[in-house]
Parts: C-alpha cells; sequence; structure tokens
C-alpha cells in the first residue's frame, strides 16, 4: 500500500499504486454493481478515492456514464450554486532557464522575445485590468533566479495591491510561480497572496524527466513536493493541476487525486483549487507533437469525475479552451474561469504589441472581452463573481474547508457574488450587459427571500454601490 502521509514525491505519488488503479478501473469499467455502489457513495457529496473515480472514468456503460454527469451537475449545483468566479493572468516575465519542451517559454527558444515587466510597466498593466473591471489576478512567470528572484515577485505583488484607480483594485493576488522553499512561500504568504498555484504538468516521472531535460524543474521530487512546502511556510489555499495531453489522461486523473488525498491526510486540507488545462498551440510548440490529447468528450468527463471526487475543490478552466468547450463544462463542475484573458508579457496596457512581438505563453481560443464572457454567463443564467471576501475575511484553508464541505459557503458567496456583479454593471459593463444584469440581480434577490437579514443586507450594499460606495462583503 502506498504511503499517503509521506513527504516523497514517489511515495505518495506511487507509480505501482497508480497502474494498478487503472488496472482495477479498466477490470469494473462493466461491473454494473460496482459502479453503482460508488455512485451511492458519491451521491452523499463527501468524495471519492482515486481508485473509485478512476472506475468512473474508464465506465464504458450508456446509462450510467448519463448518471455520472448528472451527479456532477447535481453536486456542483449544491457546492457552488449557479456562481462563476472571475480572473485574470498577468504575466510578469517570460524570461525562463527551464528546458520545458511544451513551452515556447523554454531557454533554447532564441526567437521569442523576452520581456521583463518594471514596476511602472506592471501599473500600466493593473490599471488596464482594471478599467476592464477585475478584482483578481494570478501572477504568472517563468522561472528565473536573475531576472524573476523572490524579490521581484514580492515587489510586483505589493505593487499591485497599492494601485487604486478611479473605483478599481485588485483585491486578490494568486501566484503561479515555479516551486521554490519554505522560507520563500513564507515570504509569498506574508505579502498576502491568496492561493499558491503550481501545475505538476505531469505526474508520470519517466515522462516528466522527459518533458523537462534540463533546468532546475527538471527535479520531479521537489516539483512535486512544492505544496507540501508551500503549505508548511503558511500558504493556507493551493492550486494544482496537470497539463493535458502530455502523459495519458488516466494516469494523470489518478495521480493528481492521489496529491489531493496526499495533502488532506498530512495538512487537513486538500487543494482550493484543480486546474484543467490542455496542450495548446504556442510560437514553436505543435500540439499535434503530443500524442496523449485529449477530444472533448473526455474532457467534458474529466471534468465531471473530479468534480464528484472532490466535491469541495474550486475547478478553473481558462481561455485555451474555446466558448464551446467553456458552456459545455460550467456545468459539471467548473467555478472559476478567466475572461478577456492576455498571456503575454504587457499585453493588457500594449495589445497592439502582440503581433509584432509575440510574448504569449500560448494561444487563446476564448478571446471575447471581459465584458461579453460576463453578459454570456449571465444569459446562461450564472452569476458572475467577482468576490475575494473569504480570502479578506481569512475564511481559507481549513476554515473555508470546513464552511464549504457542510455546503454553508452559499450564506457568503451568494450575496457576495451579487454585490460584486453590481459594483461590475455600475462601473465597467456595457449598457446591454448592464440591463442583463440587472434582470439577473432582480431574480437572484427573489431567492434570497427566506433569508430575510442576508437579503436585507444585500439589499442595503446594492442601494450604497448606486450612491458611490464600494467593497462591500459578508
Amino acid at each position: 500500500m502506498y504511503d499517503v502521509k509521506s513527504s516523497h514525491a514517489t511515495e505518495f505519488i506511487d507509480n505501482e499504486e497508480v497502474l494498478a488503479s487503472l488496472e482495477y478501473a479498466k477490470e469494473n469499467k462493466n461491473n454494473i454493481e460496482l459502479i453503482d455502489k460508488i455512485l451511492d457513495k458519491a451521491k452523499l457529496g463527501n468524495g471519492l478515492s482515486h481508485r473509485e473515480a478512476a472506475v468512473l472514468l474508464e465506465c464504458e456503460i450508456s446509462e450510467k456514464n448519463d448518471e455520472i454527469f448528472a451527479l456532477a451537475k447535481k453536486i456542483k449545483q449544491e457546492y457552488y450554486g449557479n456562481r462563476i468566479v472571475l480572473f485574470a493572468p498577468l504575466y510578469l516575465s517570460n524570461y525562463c532557464v527551464n528546458g520545458c519542451v511544451y513551452c515556447p517559454y523554454h531557454a533554447k527558444n532564441k526567437h521569442i522575445p523576452r520581456k521583463k515587466m518594471t514596476q511602472e510597466e506592471i501599473k500600466e498593466e493593473v490599471i488596464a485590468l482594471q478599467d476592464m473591471g477585475h478584482k483578481r489576478l494570478a501572477l504568472e512567470t517563468g522561472e528565473d533566479p536573475v531576472n524573476n528572484p523572490i524579490e521581484y515577485v514580492l515587489e510586483s505583488i505589493k505593487t499591485i495591491y497599492s494601485i487604486n484607480h478611479k473605483n478599481g483594485a485588485i483585491r486578490r493576488v494568486n501566484v503561479n510561480i515555479a516551486a521554490t522553499t519554505v522560507e520563500n512561500y513564507r515570504k509569498l504568504k506574508e505579502a498576502g497572496i491568496g492561493t499558491y498555484i503550481l501545475f505538476q504538468e505531469t505526474y508520470d516521472k519517466e515522462r516528466y524527466e522527459k518533458l523537462h531535460p534540463t533546468g532546475p524543474k527538471h527535479n520531479y521530487d521537489y516539483h512535486t513536493e512544492a505544496m507540501d512546502r508551500a503549505m508548511q511556510g503558511g500558504i493556507d489555499d493551493v492550486g494544482m493541476g496537470v497539463l493535458f495531453g502530455l502523459s495519458t489522461y488516466k494516469y494523470e486523473f489518478s495521480a493528481l487525486l492521489m496529491h489531493a488525498e496526499h495533502l488532506e491526510a498530512v495538512f487537513g486540507v486538500g487543494p482550493h483549487t484543480i486546474s484543467v488545462p490542455r496542450i495548446r498551440k504556442a510560437d514553436d510548440i505543435d500540439p499535434n507533437a503530443f500524442e496523449n490529447g485529449i477530444d472533448d468528450d473526455t474532457f467534458a468527463k474529466i471534468v465531471a469525475c473530479i468534480r464528484i471526487a472532490v466535491p469541495y475543490t474550486g475547478m478553473i478552466i481558462s481561455t485555451r479552451e474555446s466558448k464551446k468547450c467553456r458552456e459545455r463544462v460550467l456545468e459539471l463542475g467548473i467555478s472559476q474561469i478567466s475572461g478577456g484573458s492576455k498571456t503575454s508579457v504587457g499585453g493588457y496596457a500594449h495589445p497592439e504589441c502582440e503581433s509584432k512581438e509575440d510574448t504569449a505563453q500560448f494561444d487563446v481560443e476564448d478571446r471575447r472581452t471581459l465584458d461579453e464572457v460576463i453578459r454570456w454567463l449571465m444569459e446562461l443564467g450564472y452569476v458572475p463573481s467577482f468576490c475575494t471576501a473569504c480570502y479578506r475575511e481569512g475564511r481559507v484553508g481549513d476554515r473555508f474547508m470546513e464552511i464549504c464541505k457542510d455546503k454553508q459557503i452559499h450564506n457568503f458567496c451568494h450575496p457576495n457574488a451579487i454585490i460584486t456583479l453590481k459594483e461590475f454593471l455600475q462601473d465597467y459593463a456595457s449598457e446591454e450587459t448592464k440591463q442583463v444584469g440587472e434582470a439577473l440581480i432582480k431574480k437572484e434577490l427573489e431567492k434570497l427571500q427566506s433569508h430575510g437579514r442576508i437579503k436585507e443586507r444585500t439589499e442595503e450594499y446594492l442601494e450604497k454601490i448606486v450612491e458611490g460606495e464600494r467593497d462591500f462583503r459578508f
């Protein structure tokens, strides 16, 4: 039996256990009795083990797959309702010393323009993002100890939080940087970050080392154990993910859930978010060169099965995916999406430079503006949310998970979503979006009719927003 509480990557992500789980799932993919038993357990809303979830992912019985999708929708609604949180990535620098063969930032790429933003340029980017209506960012940077040291990241976070432009303010900065030390994670915590995000890329160690032939990222153990060090450094919320297409999706799926089980067992809290990116075309990267790509149907089932396996965890999908794909998986489990995104360094303040000096990490499939994404979500019946209240009120880590697992998070998140949507409509929305939004808010307030005091406070805050006040939160 693999050691879920071990601090060593190759023990809590045990290759033999992954393979045994996949074989077990394959043997039972048409075992109706077992599948029904797993589904009955999942309906309790307490999640599944990686082996149980692997059986659902492997299942080939049509009517049972229908039940899997239906259950994923039900669990998504119970835990997250119809709220969708919005964020944007902010690329600080594309200098990188690693040799990742799937990323155009790799050190051997000599024709991609390299750029590192100054603090003044970061201010321009943040103001451009604030003018769009964003309140939550995910910082991205390549790994380069000379050009992108931790001091640069910390200074950039301080700069971002210091900028108040008109009614705009970035209220939460999540950070997606390379694996680092416990000491540096403490520094990030002290800087006031929200979630620390790091994608494993692939859990298949042999495949991982081939895909990362040079640079510090080549060290599988150091990279995989990063979340342990982050939590040891005091970071309450961590975000995981794999880049689907680098190895077989079934292997990644099981290993990802094993990693979540490890964090839960050792630290008492699983991942705050799980991201599900797929490999995409970029500067010198051809996704067709990777033989493990997955189609949209498989992708949708992966999302549904992750939602069932870890119902409490937020799930993220970026503008890597098309409007059509994103719309399909929203109801299956996704709770956060990016909107109006630029994956180039300096792409928000100076979008005209993108075609001249393409510093983008990957091609964006969904190129709509944030206003268009907001209106689309509302027309689908979702409440777009810019809420960052839990982070700023200290509802993080095990405290957040406790509230979420008890399905009480609605009492905080739903009114906060309505309030922050009102801020967006008041300050940034087009007239068409504002009309759709006001109708939606009226409808959502009616849902709060049985929650007397919550409804009263929400309406009170909405009135104050119209009068010019901002940043109310439950």
